[in-house]
């Protein structure tokens, strides 16, 4: 199958999964912490990860591993962290809206730090899908005006990590396969994972025997082991097909999956968020297509 509609079925695939992963969060923060869920997804899939993908680790060689671990830290550690905060205060749903600053700023971050081409038509698509983004933030905070949105500015930062970190794979880590990739974040960052997950004292008895906490566990080794492990490798081929911004454009998708977990979940949602949506939808078509010869 050509790059050119396999990189459609990665992006719908990843929709789909880290639609669903806000979700996930939110059920798994009934019976753990923030730390302790950013911590645990971390080694979930990183447990996965070196299950399936120890061999790759052969593909890195030198200073590629410098770059891993940049890669690993800021495409993974801290944002699980940070959105795990943000979601203590924020609705799954628009913890995932906030999200889809990601390709303004990795198109910002290639730019700015990278040296990355300026190409107009892929800025008019990222306005237009951040237009659709302020719309829904902006129905989401009318019907729930008692949340802090001040910890909306932890899911930004998280975006910006995001945009540095498809910049990276796509400038130092392009000739490496995917799975190796992954991997190797995760044989960087796993270590100080279990480092911050002891010090919150989850493995004491009194953590480990609470009445929550066996299906929180449950929810996070899905977010780990889908959500983040295999998800990556999707997302890291992705990148290495197409390019940093079409590869973040999936945040624009994942608004849309994850309201309508939210509708399951007894969220509220308007025909503003509908429209809205729609409108993402047209940034991310604006954003990816291609002048006819």
């Amino acid at each position: 199958m050509p790059n050119s509609s396999l990189k459609w079925i990665y992006l719908c695939l990843l929709a789909l999964v880290w639609g669903s992963s806000f979700i996930l969060i939110k059920k798994a923060l009934v019976g753990l912490s923030a730390l302790q869920v950013g911590s645990l997804r971390t080694v979930f899939a990183a447990l996965f990860l070196i299950m399936i993908g120890l061999r790759s680790l052969k593909y890195i060689k030198g200073k590629q591993w410098l770059w891993i671990g940049i890669s690993g830290f800021f495409g993974t550690f801290f944002p699980a962290y940070l959105f795990s905060f943000a979601e203590t205060e924020i609705d799954s749903a628009i913890v995932s809206i906030l999200n889809s600053t990601t390709p303004l700023l990795s198109m910002l971050v290639g730019i700015i730090v990278f040296e990355a081409a300026f190409v107009k038509k892929k800025f008019i698509g990222v306005i237009v899908g951040l237009a659709g983004t302020t719309a829904l933030i902006w129905s989401g905070a009318t019907l729930n005006p008692h949340q802090n949105y001040w910890y909306s500015l932890l899911v930004i930062l998280a975006s910006l990590f995001y945009g540095f970190n498809a910049n990276i794979i796509k400038r130092h880590l392009q000739t490496l396969p995917a799975l190796a990739i992954t991997t190797g974040n995760f044989m960087v960052i796993v270590l100080p994972a279990l480092v911050v997950l002891a010090s919150t004292g989850f493995f004491s008895e009194e953590t480990l025997s609470a009445p929550n906490v066996p299906l929180s566990l449950l929810y996070i080794g899905i977010l780990g082991v889908v959500g983040t492990g295999a998800a990556l490798i999707v997302f890291n081929k992705l990148i290495q097909i197409s390019d940093p911004v079409f590869s973040t454009s999936v945040t624009y998708l994942v608004p849309i999956v994850a309201v309508g977990w939210g509708i399951l979940d007894g969220e509220e949602f308007t025909l503003v968020q509908l429209f809205s949506g729609v409108i993402i939808i047209m940034g991310v078509l604006i954003v990816n297509s291609r002048k006819k010869n």
